[in-house]
């Protein structure tokens, strides 16, 4: 996170509260971290907060476009505060893991559709899903 998290909420018209600031600094300490892995976080951060306040402070943030909120499929959702580029993910199928991957080709080449059935594209989502290294080592015995 470049700005300073109180800020970032003030431009976006967001009361300052220190529960929304611990969730940013979270989401910010923990890229692509569930909900439940954030809650844990701000826990700590604060002290309690309850499950539910997490979850809407999370949704509030998303709609703000102070955060994203990335699902793939079959798996909790995901939160980041990488939400200045159209960005993509890597998922490894074993473990989970979850890592940004740049477009491949210029600046917004995934916003050109084959064909865009009169839509007025803003966003393309791409997920790539794979194995990552440290399970791809486990599962052929290398560093065993």
């Amino acid at each position: 996170m470049s700005k300073d998290p109180a800020t970032l909420l003030r431009e976006h018209g967001v009361q300052v509260t220190a529960q929304r600031l611990a969730i940013l600094r979270a989401v910010s300490g923990r890229p692509h971290g569930t909900a439940d892995a954030i809650a844990e976080d701000v826990r700590a951060d604060i002290g309690a907060i309850s499950r539910q306040a997490v979850y809407d402070a999370l949704g509030m943030l998303t709609e703000k476009g102070l955060i994203q909120r990335i699902q793939p499929a079959g798996a909790p959702a995901l939160y980041e505060d990488r939400v200045d580029d159209n960005h993509h993910h890597l998922v490894c199928r074993t473990c989970g893991k979850t890592v940004d991957v740049d477009c491949a080709v210029g600046e917004t080449p995934c916003l050109t559709a084959d064909a865009d059935s009169g839509f007025q594209i803003d966003e393309a989502e791409v997920i790539y899903w794979g194995t990552c290294p440290e399970c791809l080592a486990e599962t052929s015995g290398v560093g065993n």
